[in-house]
């Protein structure tokens, strides 16, 4: 574990934790920041967890300590988060130790705010929070009682068992998919007519890469089947890339079958143009024709054989979205599919989303509106769960 202690009075009941995290097996590090050691000494955490304690990006500068500390971590518990390294986090400043490592970090990061009221309710620290939680972070709520200025109100830290209890779920589910091998399509096809034009659609593949990000972190074997895009694919995922709806074909039954499970997001052209022109088509004055035939369903494929593999679609509906979803989902033989809403291209892009996922017998689970790395860390819950109950 990874703990960074900010600046706050609650700064003493980080001892209590740090004891009950080794007495439970942990290997702690620690990484104060210069304020944090106005309330408690280093001394206190490095007595807890007989290993050094971190003050400054130079304390063993020749380990990269930014680097290393997050790399040999599992989970990061910033407590208590003060706003002002809230506020830090939020708009990408690393002036010490704890931000820089914070910024480097791939694993789960819970942020445990305590403060005055005040400062908690300002729209500032506000806005901030919500701009850490549709990145990812979890944030354990301040509980509301008397604080360190002789008032009542909202902003006291956590109790010692809820961040307990938020680091032990943030490893479970970091191990949750252990020895699972995941297959994910994403993305859009593109079907061409000439040399530079092309049918297709305003998927950018964001959902599927967030799902694989997230089934990455929790220990699973990934394979992720990417259409054209310009985002940036996670690192550690297998990554093949697609163009053509025929391309995803070759590629799903090659790395898609078998898997455990397969979640089929990618956004695929049921049709393509006939025939293909070796030269670019010229502009004239006549109208354009083109004749479409048939792509392969590819999801329905899997379907075909997917055996044991947790099969789950995807419903992009413009009306009628669960009646639509429910038929997809028989007739392509899925145990589960997510529906969304996708008139006026809504829900394609980076943006947020809104999700249901439905699966047989009229199971319904709403997944909510969010950023898409945390529907994705929802829905990944959520097949986890018809998983075991299958």
């Amino acid at each position: 574990m990874l703990l960074g202690v900010c600046g706050g009075i609650a700064a003493y009941k980080m001892a209590a934790l740090t004891s009950t995290l080794v007495q439970h097996g942990a290997i702690v590090d620690v990484i104060m920041t210069p304020e944090a050691e106005r309330f408690v000494g280093a001394l206190t955490f490095s007595s807890l967890t007989a290993r050094p304690v971190y003050t400054s990006l130079w304390d063993a500068p020749e380990r990269i300590p930014h680097i290393r500390l997050v790399r040999e971590a599992q989970a990061i518990l910033v407590a208590p988060a003060t706003a002002n390294t809230i506020a830090k986090l939020a708009n990408g400043i690393a002036d010490d130790l704890l931000t820089t490592a914070l910024l480097a970090a791939r694993i789960p990061v819970i942020v445990a705010p305590a403060m005055n009221s005040a400062m908690y309710e300002h729209p500032a620290t506000v806005a901030n929070l919500a701009t850490l939680r549709a990145r990812g972070y979890e944030i354990v709520e301040p509980e509301r009682g008397f604080l360190a200025e002789r008032e009542s109100g909202v902003g006291r830290l956590a109790a010692e068992a809820r961040l307990y209890d938020a680091l032990a779920l943030a490893l479970a589910r970091r191990a949750s998919l252990e020895g699972t091998r995941v297959a994910i399509t994403a993305g859009a096809t593109r079907e061409a007519f000439d040399p530079i034009r092309f049918v297709s659609n305003a998927s950018t593949g964001a959902t599927g890469i967030a799902l694989a990000r997230e089934a990455a972190l929790r220990g699973a074997e990934v394979t992720l089947l990417l259409g054209p895009t310009q985002l940036e694919v996670p690192a550690g995922v297998r990554t093949l890339r697609f163009t053509t709806a025929e391309q995803l074909h070759a590629l799903a039954m090659e790395h898609a079958v078998g898997a455990d499970i397969v979640i089929a997001t990618a956004a695929v052209a049921d049709w393509r143009p006939s025939e293909r022109a070796a030269s670019k088509l010229k502009k004239s004055d006549d109208d354009l024709t083109v004749r479409m035939v048939r792509n392969p369903d590819v999801l329905a494929a899997i379907g075909e054989r997917k055996g044991e593999t947790f099969l789950v679609g995807f419903a992009a509906e413009t009306d009628d979205h669960e009646a639509h979803a429910r038929e997809k989902l028989a007739r392509k033989r899925l145990d589960a599919i997510v529906v969304n809403d996708v008139r006026e291209e809504r829900g394609f892009g980076t943006g947020e989303n809104t999700l249901a996922l439905l699966w047989p017998g009229e199971g319904r689970r709403s997944l909510g509106t969010a950023e898409k790395s945390i529907l994705a860390a929802r829905l990944l819950d959520a097949i986890e769960d018809l998983r075991r109950n299958r």
